[in-house]
């Protein structure tokens, strides 16, 4: 396995445990007794109702706008320097982004998976988390929720919550403005105004624009992937009549307009576990322990040999001609309305929200053109339409004993998504190569020949050691049709869902004596989703080897058998197939759960806070928009000859119920402790989370699988961890949670003076599979793809997290200047990025550090900042994948336990390098 922790981390590791230890209490009894923290005034609404931080219940982070603004966060994935519990990355689209918290998030490119983590910009719920990833404005902090928050901001919550808050408009007029420059020839404006139109009326307009070079270089198409062209505006009206009501209006608009996202291949000088996948096979009959045929057939049909091997050099080789255009418009209107009704207060929060996302692709990652989504805004996208309101009831009773919460959640919302992933115009070849390259037929391999094999004399072999006669011709005129699987598939596959959820909730606090406390919450949901898909597809290949070859899956001859399934497998992949043009399915679901929580605290003195909690949370179940899961390739039905076609099931229709989920369910107990005095904070939580059908969402190289996980009570004697699809099953009455999340966070912040802050975190988090897995509550069997899940832990849940802060901005004399240092930093331990857990796929323990200096004048008016981010650029991974379609031979010695692939090889997107520039500001 990789070090989990080589040189450089260690190094940056005592730096930041020095960050955290300088927040110690010794350090407080030595602070400036004047000193305060903000931290200790922030006021959150995680319980619906306005509190202070250190008087929450609740593992919960603030983060400040000056925080926010000092670590250069633009959107929702600069948050991972300064909360270590929450890790955002994103995959092959950034509207797909990922959340996690504790170790906890969805996974995968799928929009019909909700997300584990919720996102609530002012109060409305945002579809997916990757859409935090646009602008966000100018803000004035964001909270993060950790554990389910089942009861206030019910389904799709099971891990946590990002909470996000824009500043308001103000009654008193100003504004700022910042201009940016920085290396990649980055350039961002931002800017803001605000003051009144009347005495009751105020108004606000923020504006943001970025344009910036990519940072992976696209060599045979000579351009930059990954760039930045954006823009957002916003505007708002708070209205005042009297003191007992207020209206806050919002209307934004995001228009993305980028090329995203490019991967690159992984070599054995990142992770010394991939081995030989990445050599040629010399000579390649007999295929050698020490290469890979799948890479002479990559290199043959024109990827650079030297591309394999060197992923930080951040160039990557797209087919000419193809894109990764992608346009993105996501905008909104909402109005929240406060009334204080005497003796309880109202609030409304009604929500409309539109999102749609284009997102061209050279989608095997190299310059073999395999498989491709044209750019075309009509026939590829993603779009969300949804409105949502929430009404909540707040007020006191009893004389105040009594703090009591009520509520009411609607939401209807329309997600359209259109697919054209087509076979590019060397796929024919690539397929017929990959067959051939890779076993006792490797002595015909022709890339440049029909069918990939020499001419004359390879069709007369391939029919002789297919037995000859009318089979032999089969399989000879099988390679000859695959060879011409080019340029064909999807036109534009259509998948609709419409979900509509309502839900009532209560959360109400007893305040038993001045010191202790019960929280109690509950809430109701109702979620019901209709789905239907149509499809478009001029695969004809696909029907014509099903008709030829579907007989000779079950010839006497082994050859026969082997060469029939593959040349369908590789021709139908992925259900591409003319058979479904003009195939419309529909189906629809309905869930209704019940959530909430229970908290005793308990405050022994003004400073220290004490709690235990249970809460149940529910990440809804829905539909895999992918044409994929209806069926395999070759479906044999026990005791039954193999079959292909989709008639010969009973036609999609009858299979619609394969692309069903079920709903994630919590259960998560937690106990903390808050202590807050003078300058320093600490907040400490340990908790446990026990997850039922765990949804998890992993492409295997070809297609992606859903399957809901869960444990098995019987032990299953290692069946959990085969190559079979059929062992491994559970009785119903076994079925038990199968994803432990369990650890301790410490949070710790001191402000010994004024002008000088640190702050300091560590999550401790075992986010793990149990052993003896299942792939669904009815104990059906893990798919064998994800037989390294059993005992490991989660993808992108590393083990140990820290993070560490320092702010110090020391007066300049009496002239009113300023200055600004300021450091974070993020050690991330050794995690593996794949959901599948392969090793090759480990990414190292690394460290990120960002860093700025300027210098401020008199209030603030105006500054001149130096910026870094990843200052020591530091290489990691995003996210570690198969790479499409590109999977050698399965022999030894690349098998399991170091293989699990195979010869498979892998992609991956990488993290952002190191970036730098200066960022003008002025506020008045």
């Amino acid at each position: 396995m990789p070090m989990r922790f080589g040189k450089t981390s260690r190094v940056t590791l005592m730096l930041s445990a020095g960050l955290v230890a300088m927040a110690s209490p010794a350090l407080a009894q030595e602070a400036d007794q004047e000193g305060t923290n903000d931290g200790n005034t922030i006021v959150v609404v995680a319980q619906g109702r306005e509190q202070l931080l250190s008087d929450v219940p609740v593992a919960v982070s603030a983060v400040n706008a000056e925080t926010l603004e000092n670590t250069g966060a633009n959107d929702i994935r600069q948050l991972n320097q300064v909360v270590p519990s929450l890790l955002v990355s994103s995959t092959g689209n950034e509207a797909n982004g990922s959340a996690r918290i504790r170790g906890i998030g969805t996974v995968g490119d799928n929009p019909g998976l909700e997300s584990s983590v919720a996102v609530f910009i002012d109060g409305v719920y945002r579809s997916r988390s990757g859409i935090g990833l646009n602008e966000l404005g100018e803000l004035d902090r964001v909270e993060v929720l950790r554990g389910p928050q089942g009861t206030l901001f019910g389904r799709n919550a099971s891990a946590g919550i990002l909470s996000i808050y824009s500043k308001k408009p103000e009654f008193e007029f100003g504004g700022f403005g910042e201009a940016t420059y920085g290396n990649y020839d980055n350039i961002r404006l931002a800017g803001g105004l605000t003051g009144p139109i009347s005495e009751t009326l105020a108004a606000r307009f923020d504006g943001v624009y970025e344009k910036r070079d990519g940072f992976l270089r696209d060599v045979n198409n000579n351009l930059d992937l990954n760039n930045r062209d954006r823009y957002f505006v916003k505007g708002q009206l708070l209205w005042e009549p009297v003191d007992a009501v207020s209206f806050r209006f919002i209307a934004d608009y995001t228009n993305r307009d980028e090329r995203c996202c490019g991967a690159v291949y992984l070599g054995r000088d990142f992770n010394p576990l991939i081995g030989d996948l990445n050599n040629p096979s010399t000579p390649l009959a007999p295929l050698q322990a020490t290469g890979n045929n799948i890479i002479n057939v990559l290199r043959d049909l024109g990827q650079p040999i030297g591309s394999f091997n060197d992923p930080f050099s951040r160039q990557t080789f797209v087919t000419r001609g193809r894109t990764y255009d992608g346009k993105t418009k996501d905008g909104g209107l909402s109005l929240e309305v406060n009334w204080d009704i005497g003796g309880a207060t109202l609030t409304s929060i009604t929500g409309y929200r539109y999102y749609k996302n284009s997102q061209a692709s050279d989608t095997d990652y190299s310059a073999v053109d395999i498989l491709y989504r044209a750019d075309n805004t009509d026939a590829q996208f993603r779009q969300f339409k949804t409105f949502t309101q929430e009404l909540r009831l707040q007020g006191e009773a009893f004389d105040g004993k009594l703090d009591w919460l009520v509520g009411g959640y609607f939401a209807d919302e329309d997600l359209t998504v259109r697919d054209n992933l087509r076979f590019g115009n060397q796929y024919g070849r690539f397929a017929t190569c990959r067959i051939i390259s890779g076993g006792g037929l490797a002595g015909l391999y022709s890339p440049t020949s029909p069918g990939c094999v020499a001419p004359g004399v390879g069709p007369a072999t391939l029919a002789a050691a297919s037995g000859g006669g009318q089979t032999g011709a089969d399989i000879a005129n099988g390679f000859a049709l695959l060879d011409t699987l080019n340029n064909l598939g999807s036109i534009s596959d259509r998948y609709f869902q419409n979900s509509r959820n309502y839900a009532f909730f209560t959360h109400n606090i007893f305040h038993i004596t001045d010191t202790l406390d019960l929280t109690v919450g509950l809430r109701y949901t109702n979620e019901r989703k209709r789905f239907n898909a149509t499809f478009s597809n001029d695969n004809t290949v696909c029907t014509r080897l099903q008709g030829s070859l579907t007989d000779d899956l079950v010839s006497p001859n082994a050859t026969a058998r082997a060469l029939a399934g593959a040349l369908i497998g590789l021709g139908c992949q992925g259900n591409s197939t003319a058979e479904l043009n003009g195939v419309s399915i529909r189906d629809r679901r309905s869930e209704n759960e019940f959530t909430g929580t229970a908290v005793l605290s308990w405050k022994p003195t003004d400073d220290l806070l004490l709690y235990g909690s249970y809460s149940r949370g529910y990440k809804a179940g829905g539909f895999n928009l992918d044409r994929s899961a209806l069926k395999g390739p070759v479906v044999a039905p026990l005791g039954q000859a193999p079959v292909t076609t989709f008639a010969a099931v009973g036609g999609a229709q009858a299979l619609v119920r394969n692309l069903q989920f079920d709903q994630e369910i919590v259960d998560a107990f937690e106990i903390g402790a808050k202590y807050s005095r003078g300058p320093l904070t600490i907040n400490l939580a340990l908790f446990r989370q026990q997850f039922e059908n765990f949804q998890l969402n992993t492409f295997n190289g070809t297609v992606f699988l859903v399957q809901t996980v869960n444990g098995c009570k019987a032990d299953l004697a290692g069946a959990d961890r085969d190559l079979s699809a059929t062992t491994g099953g559970c009785a119903r009455g076994d079925v038990t949670y199968g994803v432990v999340a369990q650890g301790v966070e410490l949070e710790a912040s001191i402000r010994p003076s004024r002008t000088f802050t640190v702050n300091g975190g560590l999550t401790y988090a075992d986010t793990s599979y149990r052993n003896n897995l299942i792939g669904n509550r009815n104990g059906a069997p893990l798919d064998p793809a994800l037989r390294k899940l059993p005992g490991d832990n989660l993808s992108n849940a590393p083990e140990l997290t820290l993070t560490g802060s320092m702010a110090w901005t020391p007066d300049i004399g009496d002239s009113g200047l300023s200055g600004l240092v300021y450091v974070d930093t993020r050690v991330t331990d050794a995690f593996n990025t794949g959901s599948d857990l392969f090793p090759q796929k480990e990414q190292p323990s690394f460290v990120v550090v960002n860093a700025r200096v300027g210098l401020r004048g008199p209030d603030q008016g105006w500054a001149v900042e130096l910026w870094a981010q990843n200052l020591f650029n530091e290489d990691f991974t995003q996210v570690a994948f198969n790479s499409p379609f590109q999977a050698g031979t399965t022999s030894a010695p690349f098998v399991d336990p170091q293989f699990p692939g195979g010869r498979q090889i892998f992609s991956a997107f990488l993290g952002e390098p190191r970036t730098y520039g200066i960022t003008l500001r002025g506020r008045f």
